[in-house]
């Protein structure tokens, strides 16, 4: 990418709009906003936008129709999915479709910033991997799925245990857009979460903020205590040394349903 980053906000009610493009603006993007689905592929198709924040909910062409339509011509845009509550079905739906993220309202100036840049950081992977073809670097990027695990691809993975607690950590992938950690916000044991809403926050070094989605409904029974001694274990490890909790389900059978087998890329 070269230049300002263009980002395009769209949602039907126009003081939305306004609210996040003038959030975005004081990055120093170039932001532009649509107040439907139908304008949004119109200033798509001659602007070609690096990021697109849309509403899932909108009359005429949804989000989740925009989301199809540019992923299918722009498989390189990064697509951001507003939710009016944290569906985790939605969320996956969306992810299978091309999304890159979804966020649930209400969000904060400072939450939308910080996914906003995780989506261009994926961007520039994305394109250094295509010019390097086959070439892999990083830790991270070269850190292959183990088999057995389920959750939301590019955000949280989840492990059932024989004793038929839950394991949960971070994808790698979502790992690979975060600079470095510089702290971690861990729920307090026994206490409940749900599926599709935030279970950790993970804070980097410029003071963005990303939320690791709770797989499954359950209680926390264990913090990964070793974690929180080194932040590094969770970026060279992901998937063994670096998970995060350790779960009590309470509707696992359903909740896998809205979950997909994670694979290798």
């Amino acid at each position: 990418m070269n230049g300002k980053a263009k980002i395009l906000v769209v949602d039907d009610e126009l003081p939305v709009c306004r609210s996040m493009a003038s959030v975005l603006t004081d990055r120093n993007y170039a932001v532009d906003t649509a107040l439907s689905g139908e304008e949004a592929l119109q200033k798509d198709s001659r602007n070609h936008y690096d990021v697109i924040i849309t509403d899932l909910m909108m009359p005429g062409i949804s989000g989740m129709d925009l989301l199809k339509t540019i992923s299918e011509k722009s498989p390189e845009t990064m697509i951001i999915m507003v939710t009016g509550y944290p569906s985790i079905k939605s969320a996956v739906e969306s992810v299978k479709l091309g999304a890159f993220d979804y966020i649930p309202k209400p969000f904060t100036p400072s939450e939308l910033r910080s996914l906003v840049s995780r989506a261009l950081s994926r961007k520039r992977i994305h394109e250094r991997e295509q010019a390097e073809k086959d070439t892999k670097k990083g830790e991270i990027t070269e850190v292959s799925v183990p088999e057995g695990l389920y959750g939301i691809p590019g955000n949280a993975w989840i492990r059932v245990e024989k004793d038929g607690m839950v394991r949960i950590g971070a994808h790698h992938m979502l790992l690979n857009t975060i600079e470095r950690i510089a702290s971690l916000e861990f729920p307090e044991v026994n206490a409940p979460r749900y599926q599709g809403e935030a279970c950790v926050i993970i804070n980097d070094v410029n003071k963005n903020r990303h939320r690791l989605w709770t797989p499954v409904t359950g209680r926390i029974v264990a913090i990964n205590e070793k974690i929180k001694e080194d932040y590094s274990k969770i970026m060279k490890d992901p998937y063994k040394d670096g998970w995060l909790l350790l779960m009590t389900p309470t509707h696992l059978e359903d909740d896998m349903k809205n979950l997909i087998v994670l694979k290798s890329p």
